[in-house]
């Protein structure tokens, strides 16, 4: 019965592509043609540029393995593909803190040592956002998807670990208002490609305003009570004995920023990927200037960072690491987020995007909630009815609403 189901789906998918597309596949970035993936990708973000997605296949998680795609049509490159394998495994989605009957715990623990499943992401794992497609100019995705599943499908057969990749996830789509129509479009399409649509937690994402140049033109549009509350934030910093540096990261640092990186990681409750120790001097070192990183200092020694990157006419916060003691004693996770919108400013962005976690501090320094959906797809089409069942009952947190300015900022 399954392989009747895969047939149906396979003849379906098929059905549903147009004729005179043409496929590149590849497994290394450099493996395809550079000027063209360029062409694709201009302007959309850095996590498709081929600079940060060299550091990915060379520093990347060791359970997660990047996959590329360059779609023709009539011999036009009409799309880029950004695509990842991952290998996800029982013990990495149970909470740290699992809580579970007397007796039960080193079971449920045994089993979910057991299990794994493989996923192939059109997207980033490490980013929140749509960063798995490049564009050219005039093309309407909603008439792309099937070509879009076609380039997912043949990637995945090519894979060696193709039977086990039982999960297609579409990341990160864009779910706002002014994307109404482009978004039901994609709904539409998708539903005929059998994807499941879920809702996902708000991403936050702080505007940053034409005449803000500085971060002190940032505090100057504050209202006095969250100013006040900011400069608090630096004072408690200073008065723990503590210090704040810009600059490269150093490729000397690059255990001790992994292991600040791990000390939160190692907290959160689903953990998908681990970045690895190099990761983050290998980024500074391909990204150059469009990679910001502050660390706050105890003397030499860092106990907290966080890592912002140009994306676009954006930014991007990408990772935080702090010591869990140190932060008992000083507030280091507010004094990160605010060096993030001084390096995002530094960078000349127009926003800042801050990421799914800790929504309340970052709604306090004026970001508001984007939202976004996935789509997720199991590969016996039976499976996808279980799936809905399984989530449709699961809403997203609201974000907090907040507004610390002085007069609003445009929402975006």
């Amino acid at each position: 019965m399954p392989t009747l189901f895969r047939g149906l789906c396979t003849l379906s998918r098929r059905l549903s592509l147009p004729a005179g597309y043409g496929f590149t596949l590849a497994e290394h970035i450099d493996a395809l043609d550079g000027g063209t993936w360029d062409a694709l990708t201009a302007g959309r973000s850095v996590f498709l540029d081929r600079r940060y997605l060299r550091v990915l296949e060379g520093a990347g998680p060791e359970n997660l393995h990047p996959k590329y795609a360059i779609v023709h049509r009539e011999r036009r490159p009409v799309f880029a593909l950004a695509a990842q394998s991952l290998l996800v495994r029982g013990e990495n989605l149970l909470p740290h803190t699992l809580e579970t009957p007397r007796g039960t715990r080193h079971a449920i623990r045994g089993a979910a040592g057991h299990w794994q499943e493989r996923l192939l992401v059109c997207g980033n794992m490490l980013s929140c956002g749509d960063h798995g497609l490049g564009l050219a100019p005039g093309e309407d995705i909603a008439t792309l998807w099937p070509a879009v599943y076609e380039a997912l499908y043949r990637l995945r057969k090519a894979d060696p670990h193709a039977r086990s990749h039982d999960f297609v996830l579409l990341k990160d789509l864009p779910a706002t208002a002014a994307d109404a129509n482009a978004e039901a479009g994609t709904a539409a399409a998708l539903s005929k490609l059998q994807f499941e649509r879920i809702e996902t937690e708000p991403a936050m994402c702080l505007t940053l305003e034409p005449g803000w140049r500085t971060y002190e033109d940032y505090l100057g549009a504050l209202t006095t009570k969250y100013r006040g509350a900011a400069r608090k934030v630096f004072k408690e910093i200073t008065e723990a004995g503590l210090t704040v540096t810009r600059g490269p990261i150093d490729p000397r640092e690059g255990d001790a920023l992994h292991a600040l990186y791990l000390q939160v990681a190692s907290q959160a409750d689903v953990r998908l990927v681990q970045l690895p120790a190099g990761h983050f001097p290998a980024l500074s070192a391909a990204l150059g200037e469009d990679c910001r990183c502050t660390v706050i200092r105890r003397g030499e020694s860092p106990v907290a960072f966080v890592v912002t990157l140009r994306d676009g006419d954006g930014a991007a916060a990408y990772f935080v690491g702090f010591d869990r003691t140190e932060a008992e004693r000083a507030p280091l996770y507010l004094r990160l987020l605010h060096a993030s919108i001084e390096d995002a400013l530094s960078l000349g962005a127009r926003r800042l995007a801050f990421g799914r976690t800790a929504l309340e501090p970052k709604a306090r320094l004026g970001a508001r909630p984007t939202s976004t959906v996935v789509y997720l797809q199991h590969r016996v089409p039976v499976m996808n009815w279980l799936l809905k069942a399984l989530l449709c009952g699961v809403e997203p947190e609201p974000a907090p609403d907040r507004n610390p300015f002085k007069t609003l900022a445009p929402a975006e």
